[in-house]
């Protein structure tokens, strides 16, 4: 779901930027609330979790590529902030050492996949954890889908408004293309291996909570 350098023009860039610096400076604010010598390793464990499976891209024709991402795991257990923060900065260490994921991209892939992921799937699992014990499961599937239709959308307006000559200057496929081809891949397969692996280590998680409480 990383998109890379060179596929947005220079005003999405811009306006994406805008959107999400705001976003960054109250988000960091909340994550200093949550943080104390208890929640700092667990949000540093599994921010590196996220990390690990969003090196796993798969290609996506037509789009960029997919891959669990974690957010709604982060968001579930520290709420919506933490997680889009949390997701923000694994991005921008894979962009800066790996090049997974452009710079001038990362604002959109973390209002993707950090902020979306994050606030989807923590208001999801509010909706259905009272009613069935698959809440964290429909909470990873649905933040995955929903983050993977902002990609294509965002995608598939290049070639509308930035050509030349009849030629897309940035990424070249349309709507018709891009958003199939991101949501389809991620409704498909990803979101299912997002839920999987949100309600098991959710379950894990959560099991280990109640035996220190019970002891």
């Amino acid at each position: 779901m990383h998109i890379a350098d060179g596929y947005l023009s220079p005003a999405t860039v811009a306006v994406s930027y805008a959107v999400a610096v705001p976003l960054w400076v109250y988000g960091f604010k909340k994550l200093k609330e949550k943080l104390n010598e208890e929640t700092l390793p667990m949000i540093g464990a599994l921010a590196a979790l996220s990390f690990v499976i969003m090196m796993f891209n798969v290609p996506v024709p037509g789009g960029t590529s997919g891959h669990a991402v974690g957010a709604a795991l982060i968001a579930i257990l520290f709420g919506p902030w933490v997680g889009f923060i949390s997701v923000s900065l694994v991005l921008l260490i894979q962009a800066i050492v790996f090049g997974d994921g452009g710079i001038s991209a990362w604002a959109v892939n973390s209002l993707a996949m950090g902020f979306i992921g994050s606030f989807v799937g923590y208001y999801v699992f509010k909706l259905l954890k009272d009613k069935t014990k698959f809440a964290p499961f429909f909470a990873g599937y649905i933040s995955i889908v929903t983050a993977a239709l902002f990609v294509g959308i965002i995608l598939g307006i290049q070639p509308i408004f930035w050509t030349h000559n009849g030629h897309p200057l940035y990424f070249p496929f349309s709507l018709k293309i891009s958003v199939p081809a991101m949501v389809g891949e991620h409704a498909l397969f990803f979101g299912i291996v997002e839920g999987i692996f949100t309600q098991l280590v959710y379950n894990f998680l959560t099991k280990k909570e109640n035996e220190k409480v019970a002891a």
